[in-house]
């Protein structure tokens, strides 16, 4: 056989290929290509269903993840047979490497666990306010192994589900109101029923207090070096920082107008001569 018959016999086997295996793969490509397009777009549909008022939008948005990943797989797996590779080869390669990747990785499938336990109880759900972990944040998205938090100062913090679904969880959002708690301290030698006057007309006035709920005002407790006073007002919960800093700053204006001493405290030395 010369170099024209091996040529000749190259070209054939191209030929035979691409219209055959190479025709299918093509199809294959084309046809994921085009059903990824359409299963993402079913599966935003689906997150996006979250923001109406009546579906849960945490719900929304991991049936849109899992819908989206559990589709691609299959179809994944139909194209890979019908060009021709042996898929019950691939099942059992699958399985031999899904069982080495737990072995190797049993903390994921703790968070895998956690995400599914999280999303059945629902201690908390996306745009809740919660602090876990030592981190507090808004909760921007809940993922099948981890949890995305926004914290106030705009950074990212992503907590494992399966630490997070084992811990506590403050959840600051799932009541709608909440109760503000400060302590005002005056000098002994200042009017304490006074000065509970002053606070408790700065509560009462304040536009965001609710007036449905008791105000307390009362003498907690006796310092060192002054008399504490702790003030407790029922407020909505997005209202709840603007509510504590508003009284913060109104006492301490009312105390100095009214010539009402904030104690710090002093240290007496006594100088002992021999």
């Amino acid at each position: 056989m010369d170099w024209k018959e091996t040529l000749q016999s190259i070209v054939n086997s191209i030929i035979s290929w691409t219209t055959s295996s190479g025709l299918k793969l093509l199809i294959a490509l084309v046809v994921l290509f085009i059903s990824f397009k359409i299963v993402n777009k079913i599966g935003r549909k689906i997150e996006k269903l979250g923001d109406k008022e009546k579906v849960d939008k945490t719900l929304a948005r991991v049936i849109g993840y899992i819908f989206k990943l559990g589709l691609k797989v299959v179809i994944a797996v139909c194209l890979i047979g019908y060009v021709g590779i042996d898929t019950s080869g691939l099942a059992a390669l699958l399985v031999s490497f899904g069982a080495c990747v737990g072995l190797a990785m049993n903390g994921a499938l703790g968070n895998l666990a956690g995400g599914v336990l999280i999303i059945l109880t629902r201690p908390f759900r996306v745009d809740d306010f919660i602090e876990a972990q030592g981190y507090s944040g808004t909760v921007e998205d809940i993922h099948i192994t981890c949890t995305r938090l926004l914290t106030p100062d705009n950074k990212v913090v992503y907590l494992p589900n399966g630490a997070l679904s084992s811990g506590s969880i403050v959840n600051y959002s799932e009541k709608d109101i909440r109760r503000v708690d400060n302590t005002f301290s005056i000098s002994y030698s200042n009017d304490f029923e006074k000065a509970k006057a002053i606070i408790s007309k700065i509560c009462e006035e304040h536009p965001l207090v609710l007036k449905d709920q008791a105000i307390m005002v009362r003498v907690s407790a006796h310092s060192a070096s002054s008399i504490d006073i702790v003030t407790r007002v029922w407020v909505k919960s997005s209202d709840y920082w603007t509510v504590h800093f508003d009284l913060l700053e109104s006492v301490k204006s009312a105390f100095d107008k009214e010539g009402i001493e904030i104690p710090f405290n002093q240290l007496d030395v006594h100088v002992k001569n021999d």
